[in-house]
Formats: structure tokens, sequence, C-alpha cells
């Protein structure tokens, strides 16, 4: 890590529209910079991952699978999304299995905190979908969801009220810019300069069911295939996803559509009469411990890595480099 700007920055230009480069540039703005948001993409979304995201502001569950550093990092994000973004929806998660996975609710409840033991009674009333379908699960009320559709461009919107400038449909390098500072927060674009960048595959589907609704996202746990459904409003469903090791663009594969189809049937079966609205694929930029990082390279400050955790890790991102730029004291590692 270089070492701190000297003074307070005049001019900043953040590159990259998705999550990471919308929660930085708005972070900035509020705290006083002028702040230029680049993006490549001439629509909010286009070709970004973060437009095909769960939206879960979840650090609790997403301890399984992940370092405690995730857990930790992800609580700030509660707070900074219901600070800026009016649609999000703080109604817990809850986490379910079959009878014959029990098993896997007793290793999520030993790998997380925060939540509580639930049975069929609870169960059906937190979702009265479910009634009479599962025996037991967990529940961590403190989590939340949003819709990425809906806040990304809420972010834009807020961003430029602020008085943030926005150029799309430009793709821009560092050394074309004149800003004083630049935010490099293009993802797996940046590869070049970070070498240890790799792609991870994510692949979702959306359905609409006319018989099934729900008020929060549920995880239903399974050794080969655990499934997530995240409910967007009007019947509509976001099933994920996969986590591939790959960097491929391509759409959605037989082999996954068929595994999250399946799974989601198994929540509920009258799912298996929805209708398949959207098949999407995206890829995430990881560095090698799945942890995301803020690196200062002489002006220029990269934010990247964030995986799986674009939503719930973009805040304490924007944070240390709001800081750095502030002249607070401490590292960014």
């Amino acid at each position: 890590m270089s070492k701190q700007f000297e003074g307070r920055p005049r001019s900043i230009g953040v590159i990259g529209g998705g999550v990471a480069g919308l929660v930085t540039a708005l972070s900035l703005k509020a705290a006083g910079f002028n702040v230029h948001l680049y993006e490549k993409n001439t629509q909010l979304g286009e070709e970004t991952c973060s437009w095909f995201a769960g939206g879960m502001i979840a650090p609790w569950c997403e301890r399984d699978g992940a370092d405690d550093m995730v857990r930790d990092r992800g609580v700030e994000a509660l707070t900074w999304w219901a600070e800026h973004c009016e649609t999000i929806s703080q109604n817990g998660s809850l986490v379910l299995s079959a009878a014959r996975d029990r098993s896997e609710v007793i290793r999520f409840s030993r790998l997380t905190q925060e939540h509580i033991s639930v049975g069929e009674r609870e169960i059906n009333d937190l979702e009265s979908a479910l009634s009479g379908r599962f025996q037991e699960g967990l529940f961590y009320p403190r989590e939340a969801h949003i819709d990425p559709r809906i806040a990304l461009p809420e972010l834009e919107r807020r961003f430029l009220k602020a008085g943030g400038e926005v150029t799309r449909g430009q793709e821009v390098i560092a050394d074309d810019l004149l800003e004083e500072v630049i935010v490099d927060c293009r993802g797996l674009s940046a590869r070049r300069e970070l070498k240890t960048l790799r792609g991870v595959r994510g692949e979702m589907i959306r359905i609409h069911s006319s018989e099934v609704s729900f008020s929060r996202p549920i995880r239903l746990l399974h050794p080969r295939q655990p499934v997530y459904v995240v409910p967007r409003g009007n019947g509509i469903l976001m099933v994920g996803a996969t986590s591939i090791e790959s960097d491929c663009h391509a759409p959605v594969t037989v082999r996954s559509a068929y595994e999250l189809l399946e799974a989601v049937q198994r929540l509920h079966p009258a799912l298996g009469e929805a209708s398949i609205i959207e098949m999407s694929a995206g890829v995430r930029p990881a560095l090698p411990n799945n942890i995301p990082n803020v690196e200062q390279r002489g002006r220029i400050i990269y934010a990247n890595g964030l995986y799986r955790h674009g939503f719930l890790l973009s805040p304490w991102c924007a944070r240390q480099i709001v800081e750095l730029l502030q002249g607070a004291k401490g590292t960014v590692v």
C-alpha cells in the first residue's frame, strides 16, 4: 500500500458503474468530493454482474462458505443500504432443508450467528406458502434484501441529485482521465493491472408464480445443490445461483438450469408450474482468497475482488476509499 495522498484531492474519477462503482461514487460525493463516474455501457445494468445479483444483505448467512472477515465487514452494509435505498426489505432470511438433509441445517447453525431456531409453526407464520412442508429451520431476523434492478438506478439518481457527474457509453482507462485521483471499480476488466483476478461464473433464473409468494429470501440447503430464492414482487422470484470457476460469458447451461429448477421444486412443488421469464449468467471478479481488496498505486485506487459479495461488501470498500482520501489514519488491507 502506497502512502496516503498529500492533501485533499480536488477531483475524483470512478471507473465502473456496477454496484462497487456506484456505492463508491455516492459515498465519496456524500463526503464532499467532486466525483465523476465513468461507465462503458450506455444503459444501467448492461453486461454488469451486479444486475443479476441476488441483492441479499446477509452477513451471517454468508458465513457459510466464507471467511469471518466477510461477516464482520458485511454487517455495516445493513445500515448503509437502509440509509441509501428506500426499497430495502428488512424481513430477515430463512434457512431450511428437507427432513433427510437435517444435518445441513445443523452444520449451517454451527457456522453462523444471529439466528433463531424455528419449528413448523414459526415457519408457517413467517411464510404461509410453506405451511406444513418443513419441520425446522433457522431464521436470521436482522438480515435484509434489495432488488438490484431497483437499487442501482436509485443510487445513480441519488448521485446525480447530489451533484455528481456520469458519463456513459465511453470506455476509459485511468491514464485518459484528468481527475486528480482515479478509483478503478471495473471488476474483471482490470485483470491486466490486477494479475491475480479470476472469474467466477454465476447463473440465475427468474420465474413468475401465481400460486407461491414469499416475503424474504429462503435458502434451501442440500449436500449437492443448495439454492436460494429471493422475492422480487408481483409474483417474481429470483432463483440462484451457481458458482463455477470459469470466466465464460455464455448463456446458462442445461446442467445449471436443470439443477436450479429441480432444487426450487423441492422448496415447493407448485413452483414447477411457474413460468420462466429470464435465464442469465454473469462473471464475478475474485481474488485468490475471495476477499475484496482496496489497493493504491500512485494516483489510482483499485477496489476489486468482491466475488459473490458485491452488495454486501461494497459499503466497506467505499468506506476504506473515503477514509484514505480524507487522510484518515491507518492502512487499507
